[in-house]
């Protein structure tokens, strides 16, 4: 009574929402390109087809299964379907396999492979569109998308911020940024879950590869690098391992044989990093001051915050991310114990995150011309550069890092995973606040893989509330309650990306939850492995205190190991004129950025047109503009009108714009 044939076999019903997940289940793999788990369901490949007895051919991601159905996976017509299918959209497709980003882990590219699909009877494509590559992180290549809309409801349902959505209509759609305006335009955070979930390379992390491999190959120059905690337990993805397993040892190898003349530790950093923010939240949480605290390890949403929450920005630790705290320390000692100048030393990052990038490129950290870090490579990047080289991952001995900077706790190590940044503060924090020791490190109450956590501790007598939050849709709807009065915090760990720095852009693929949840376990395990779990209890932190930084006035401290953050103009650009012929009197303007366009400015902006051309006394006499973020609203949707910004008009407040407008040019 609660079954389903698939294939002439029965299957039990277990509550999947639709035929796809339970012939999956059936050990039978569907291809798909615009089913996620994670995203709604969208429909729009046709690969998941079957036959359904009765009902014909239907979309297997879009039809709910019900008791005594039918169904067929591969009959002729379906497999006839797949490679039509398949064929036009290779037709479509720039198929430069060999030059691509993604060869080797792009879906299209395996499932022609699977069907056999050798000869393409429908051409090339007919027009080559630009490529953006002005993004720090990211390279888009309109050419290779195949409009599944992976990226579009990434973009918007996960992170919540929509820079990417459908554009045109028939043969010309694209997906594009609004108005076709480069990435770097918009209000792009560069956290590169588009790319980590395109499955074509169309949008892919832009590569530093060349880069470090000219830096390696200088005489002149020294090359250092820093290994951050999440891609220990993802490199060995790239040759043949499982997610989660801990192949520091072989990395450390590698890099070597690569050429680089020291390996270090991000997780010193990170053992730098809570030492400095413990201490900034103790002082917080003493004087009652901006709180919550909000942790700033993550580039990518310390931009969203300040595009969209500058209001919060006094909230945000002080502290530079591990990555910026290590080129600090780095150009700053290090480069002058071993008698280098700051600008010959070169500072790699081996990161699993594209946000890095644009981090190490930010203006507060560079100083005289040179940057703290020099180059990010992800963890996909140097993979590849470990395969250029010819070594046998498989095959190398497990060597250590290096000292002093190779050293580190296991509070260091967590931060890769959402939760550890805040558990690693904890753990400092109970000592720091009662002198005593921490016997159980573990706070397992932060960890896991749910949107929002939430957790109470008890520091001396003290509550202390704590919410850990991944993935900036979930960021976004915690910051509303904290707004609405809610929920009140004092601590709030925030990382963009959905499972903390393990599902970083950069990772290898698949980058779906399973692979994140065991990449989690593995930095659990690399933790408990290591003899040490408090930053406090690091004798090479400490000695580096003693050495170094307690020698240095609070200014100079501050420079080194924080900085500041400001209001950021969200997309830099002139106005587009949609209405007009050049003669007009007055200017009004409709902001069409993120924040106004969610809020309904599209729908103003093109009710203003109609009504403005629709009346002969205004339409000689206005002009109609599209522009990008005034910067100075109270508040979206806004617009312009002459000199002065109006914010949160909605397209209910047609007729009062109308009447400003009329007031204004005498009509």
């Amino acid at each position: 009574m609660n079954q389903i044939i698939i294939n002439n076999h029965s299957y039990e019903l277990n509550g999947e929402e639709n035929l796809l997940k339970i012939i999956r289940k059936a050990g039978i793999e569907l291809p798909t390109f615009c089913y996620h788990s994670e995203l709604s369901v969208y429909g729009a490949c046709r690969m998941c087809l079957v036959e359904v007895e009765g009902q014909g051919i239907v979309a297997a991601c879009s039809t709910a299964p019900r008791p005594g159905m039918k169904i067929k996976t591969h009959t002729g017509r379906l497999q006839h379907i797949r490679r039509m299918a398949l064929e036009l959209l290779l037709a479509n497709h720039n198929r430069e396999c060999t030059t691509c980003e993604r060869s080797g882990s792009c879906k299209l590219q395996d499932l022609a492979e699977r069907f056999g699909i050798r000869d393409i009877r429908f051409g090339h494509r007919d027009q080559m569109l630009p490529v953006d590559e002005s993004s720090t992180s990211l390279v888009r290549d309109p050419n290779k998308c195949i409009l599944c809309g992976d990226c579009v409801r990434m973009c918007r349902e996960v992170q919540g911020i929509g820079v990417l959505d459908f554009a045109n209509r028939g043969s010309n759609v694209v997906v594009t940024p609004a108005f076709n305006k480069p990435l770097a335009e918009v209000d792009c955070v560069n956290c590169g879950q588009c790319a980590a979930i395109c499955p074509t390379g169309a949008l892919v992390v832009k590569s530093e590869r060349p880069d470090v491999w000219k830096a390696l190959q200088d005489d002149t120059k020294t090359v250092i690098v820093q290994i951050a905690p999440a891609v220990r337990v993802a490199i060995g993805e790239e040759f043949g391992g499982k997610p989660g397993d801990i192949e520091l040892g072989k990395l450390a190898a590698a890099l070597r044989r690569l050429g680089f003349s020291k390996i270090f530790d991000t997780s010193f950093a990170a053992d730098l990093t809570v030492m400095e923010e413990t201490r900034e939240f103790l002082d917080r949480l003493q004087n009652n001051d901006n709180l919550p605290q909000f942790t700033s390890c993550c580039p990518a949403w310390v931009k969203y915050a300040e595009q969209y929450q500058a209001e919060l920005l006094d909230n945000l630790s002080s502290c530079k991310s591990p990555q910026q705290m290590f080129g600090s320390v780095a150009k700053e000692f290090y480069a002058k114990e071993m008698n280098i100048k700051p600008e010959d030393l070169i500072v790699v990052s081996l990161m699993p995150c594209s946000a890095k990038k644009f981090e190490a490129r930010r203006e507060e950290f560079a100083h005289a011309g040179v940057r703290d870090v020099d180059y990010v490579l992800t963890t996909q990047e140097i993979a590849r550069m470990i395969k250029e080289a010819g070594i046998i991952f498989s095959e190398l001995e497990i060597e250590s890092l290096d000292m002093p900077f190779g050293f580190t706790t296991g509070a260091g190590v967590i931060f890769g995973a959402t939760g550890g940044v805040a558990e690693a503060a904890l753990r400092a924090a109970y000592e720091l606040v009662t002198n005593k020791t921490l016997e159980d490190v573990n706070f397992k109450i932060v960890r896991g893989m749910e949107g929002i956590k939430e957790a109470s501790v008890d520091l001396n007598g003290t509550t202390v509330k704590i919410a850990v939050v991944h993935g900036l849709g979930n960021v976004k709807a915690l910051l509303k309650k904290i707004r609405n009065g809610e929920v009140q915090y004092d601590l709030v760990e925030v990382m963009a990306c959905p499972g903390g720095c393990v599902g970083g852009a950069g990772q290898p693929f698949p980058n779906d939850t399973e692979a994140r949840k065991e990449r989690a376990k593995g930095i659990y395990r690399a933790d408990r492995m290591l003899q040490l779990h408090k930053s406090q209890e690091s004798p090479v932190i400490n000695n580096f205190y003693k050495e170094h930084l307690e020698k240095l006035t609070h200014q100079e401290l501050h420079q080194l190991l924080h900085t500041d953050y400001g209001n950021r103009r969200r997309i830099a650009s002139g106005e587009i004129t949609l209405t007009g012929n050049g003669v007009e009197e007055l200017s009004v303007s409709v902001c069409v950025g993120t924040c106004c366009y969610l809020g309904g400015s599209y729908d103003l902006l093109q009710n203003l047109m109609q009504k403005v051309e629709a009346d002969p006394s205004l339409a000689e006499k206005v002009k109609i503009q599209a522009t990008f973020c005034f910067e100075n609203c109270k508040g979206s949707p806004s617009l312009k009108i002459g000199d002065e910004i109006f914010s949160k008009m909605g397209v209910e407040d047609t007729e009062k714009i109308l009447e400003m407008i009329r007031s204004r040019v005498g009509s």
